[in-house]
């Protein structure tokens, strides 16, 4: 595998002209961390790089269902996985394309350690190459002729959509396919009477964080058919999936990994709900979130997983 890996500039510096900064002949480009997909939660609660690996754990066959929908005209052997974190699509896009070679873009060096350290673990190193960089920046690093390029829960992420997808464009393949991968929000995991002393809390934290995401990613949520078509693609499909997990159905493994999902997630709504909660949903939200307390989300037996993923589907033409 290889990686290119550079100091990260504070946010806000100003991009070269001339392009990416190079630090000891190394190509970057850089951004600010994003938050977890689809939440834009503050930092400080909940793991990101955890939360990530849930996710690729919990909804693996989703991502898959996803994988396999996708109307390639042939296997690609050349893929660009933009946004990557720590690999949930790189690793589906190599178990679809067995032939493939995935180069991974992500801003954060943590994310692209983590990926190489699985890579390693699965025996796939040599088939995938990580690139630190910038979605926003004038000019992003040479990322070869994809065949495939594939952005999951990153598009809202970016400052000017337009300007992304017209560079992703520009770095695919003539008949290149472009996949771009949305959550409808961040995953609901409690029936809607819990907890007992405050039915419907999960729905009043979502809600409290509304006016965090509409600050801070306000491309969550959007369609971006029109989009696409408006950067010069030709939209040739689109797809929702509906994810619904009932823990007590699945394995102790797969049981234990949601109530961690759960947990890691709701950590990280408390941090940009907080301030908009009553005092006593505030009270309930932190007993959930106390593992070690009677009322600890890990205890519980009724969690589930619900929530949407839309797939884009476009091509660059001929």
């Amino acid at each position: 595998m290889t990686h290119t890996h550079a100091h990260t500039p504070h946010h806000g510096a100003p991009h070269s002209h001339h392009g990416p900064h190079r630090h000891h002949g190394d190509q970057v480009l850089q951004r600010a961390p994003a938050s977890a997909p689809g939440s834009g939660a503050g930092a400080g609660a909940g793991s990101q790089t955890e939360i990530l690996d849930l996710d690729a754990d919990v909804l693996a066959e989703h991502i898959a269902a996803i994988t396999s929908w996708l109307p390639v005209e042939a296997a690609p052997r050349e893929i660009v996985d933009l946004g990557c974190g720590t690999g949930t699509g790189t690793f589906a896009l190599l178990d679809r394309f067995p032939e493939a070679h995935v180069t991974a873009v992500d801003s954060s060096a943590e994310h692209l350690h983590r990926l190489r350290e699985k890579a390693r673990a699965g025996g796939v190193q040599e088939r995938v190459r990580t690139v630190q960089a910038d979605l926003d920046a004038a000019d992003w690093p040479h990322l070869g002729t994809p065949a495939l390029v594939w952005a999951s829960a990153s598009m809202h992420h970016v400052a000017d959509p337009g300007h992304a997808l017209r560079t992703v464009r520009d770095v695919l393949a003539p008949g290149g396919l472009f996949a771009v991968v949305e959550l409808a929000g961040l995953p609901r995991f409690l029936p809607e009477s819990a907890p007992g002393n405050r039915p419907g809390l999960e729905d009043r934290c979502h809600a409290a964080t509304e006016h965090f995401h509409a600050e801070h990613v306000p491309h969550r949520g959007a369609d971006w058919g029109p989009m696409l078509t408006a950067a010069g693609f030709t939209l040739e499909g689109e797809r929702t999936l509906a994810v619904n997990i009932e823990g007590s159905r699945t394995e102790g493994s797969r049981t234990e990994a949601i109530g961690r999902y759960a947990l890691a997630t709701l950590q990280r709504v408390r941090s940009a709900a907080a301030e908009a909660l009553s005092p006593e949903d505030l009270t309930a939200l932190d007993q959930l979130l106390d593992i070690t307390g009677p009322h600890s989300i890990l205890r519980r037996t009724d969690l589930m997983v619900r929530t949407e993923r839309t797939v884009w589907a476009a091509r660059r033409a001929n």
